[in-house]
């Protein structure tokens, strides 16, 4: 009997309750299948992205290369690189590229890019990716699998278990000159390069090998150790010294070089030193003079005076009157008496005895 009255009270409560509760989970089911296709773009786009117009291409042909989720204002750096692929990198650095045929873009105020590249031949085989990197604003790079018709192809070389240093973004120098420079002191810089590890173990303290080279001449190489480590699958910023001889000038080309592989090459434009041509007309113009002014007092020291020394006056002795003068020989002058009061003195021939001017009787000359 209990189990005859609790089935007609069972049932009926059980079908109210159990319509709104498949209601309720249809409802939430079909909320998540809609929402779930608009959030996987959304973590899709938290990092930059690249597309290409076409996944393979032939040399002479163009593709162009579009991007979302880079930083406003970057200026980004467009490659075609071999011996590469997505999530390995570029195993040969940027000397696995294209370089002559890159092409730079300019991230616009959404983040976005467009810009046609060609399609070039890298100078190591495929598989070959197209290689965006971000040269100033942003320094993520990201690689995109891409097929040059008609390239060779090889396959990558394998890990052979220890760290593999490559070069994730293009090199630059970073310093200034001092005065010091201008006049001829060497010039230091300090070239910098972000590096990753496609190792599986980290690169603790590498040995780098930085050389310049001038002209037709190769790089002489000196070793710079890099204090810190690389774990696998990381990257770090390297600033390595350079430093030139004295009074070097002229078109230079400074090289890194890593396990026997060079692994950047950056052109290096040094001044010339005009201080020191300035010192060498200023020393041109002071030595002559110097060695003229005392050439001209030991001359004057030395030469005897006589009739080719120098003029000087003559020397007019002060004698009292009736004292015999001198000849130039040396024989005495007789000097006149002077007259006595006795005598007459001597008339001028214009005046007369009575017309001379006198003390009491003053000329009348002018009157009338």
């Amino acid at each position: 009997m209990t189990a005859a009255v609790g089935a007609p009270l069972t049932a009926p409560l059980t079908a109210p309750l159990t319509a709104p509760l498949t209601a309720l989970l249809t409802a939430l089911l079909t909320a998540l299948l809609v929402a779930l296709p608009s959030a996987t773009p959304a973590v899709a786009a938290a990092g930059p992205t690249v597309a290409l117009s076409q996944g393979e291409g032939g040399k002479g042909g163009e593709i162009t290369v579009s991007g979302t989720g880079w930083k406003p204002g970057a200026l980004l750096m467009l490659l075609i690189c071999g011996q590469a692929a997505p999530g390995k990198g570029v195993i040969g650095g940027t000397n696995s590229c294209a370089n002559t045929d890159g092409r730079a873009a300019t991230v616009d105020a959404k983040g976005a890019f467009s810009q046609k590249l060609p399609v070039a031949e890298p100078p190591e085989p495929c598989p070959c990716v197209v290689h965006v990197a971000g040269v100033t604003g942003q320094q993520d790079t990201v690689d995109v699998e891409f097929t040059v018709a008609g390239h060779p192809t090889e396959p990558l070389p394998e890990d052979a278990g220890s760290g593999r240093l490559v070069v994730l973004t293009s090199a630059r120098l970073e310093g200034s000159s001092g005065v010091l420079v201008w006049f001829g002191a060497p010039a230091r810089r300090e070239i910098v390069v972000t590096l990753g590890n496609l190792g599986q173990t980290a690169v603790k303290d590498p040995v780098f090998e930085v050389g310049t080279s001038h002209g037709v001449f190769a790089p002489q190489y000196e070793e710079r150790q890099w204090r810190g480590t690389i774990e696998p699958g990381r990257k770090a910023l390297v600033r390595l010294p350079v430093e030139l001889t004295a009074g070097a000038h002229g078109d230079y080309q400074v090289s890194v070089r890593h396990g026997g592989k060079v692994l950047v090459e950056q052109p290096w434009g040094v001044g010339r030193p005009y201080g020191v041509t300035l010192f060498w007309v200023l020393l041109a113009l002071v030595v002559p003079a110097a060695v003229f002014r005392i050439g001209m007092a030991v001359v004057d020291r030395v030469r005897p005076q006589g009739a080719h020394g120098p003029h000087r006056p003559r020397r007019t002795s002060r004698r009292t009157p009736g004292e015999p003068g001198r000849s130039p020989g040396g024989a005495p002058v007789p000097v006149p008496a002077a007259p006595s009061a006795d005598e007459p003195t001597a008339v001028l021939p214009w005046f007369t005895p009575d017309s001379a001017p006198s003390e009491n009787s003053p000329t009348t000359k002018g009157q009338s």
